[in-house]
């Protein structure tokens, strides 16, 4: 079980202000979650093989192809900004 102060640490870090009662909650929370893992680490994994990758050593990557657009695709495009440089400004996602 995590301590007052070691809650307080830990939310202070997080940038975090937490009322006594969140304290108190979360402090559960949290050292439910830690006991969990410790459980986890009390598995017997002796016979159990370790591994670096289960996805073969194959390159996913494939090479870039250019093609045309048509001209409803262009359309699309150009509508969605004002060409700079011959490319398409487009408004902020984010």
């Amino acid at each position: 079980m995590l301590t007052n102060d070691q809650i307080k640490h830990i939310a202070n870090l997080a940038r975090l202000e937490l009322s006594p009662e969140e304290e108190i909650k979360y402090g559960a929370e949290l050292s439910n979650i830690l006991n969990y893992i410790d459980k986890l680490g009390e598995v017997n994994t002796d016979d159990i093989l370790i591994t670096s990758q289960i996805g073969g050593l194959i390159n996913s990557w494939r090479e870039d192809e250019v093609h045309p657009w048509n001209k409803e695709e262009v359309s699309a495009a150009l509508s969605q900004g004002e060409i700079i440089n011959g490319q398409v400004k487009v408004k902020k996602v984010l």
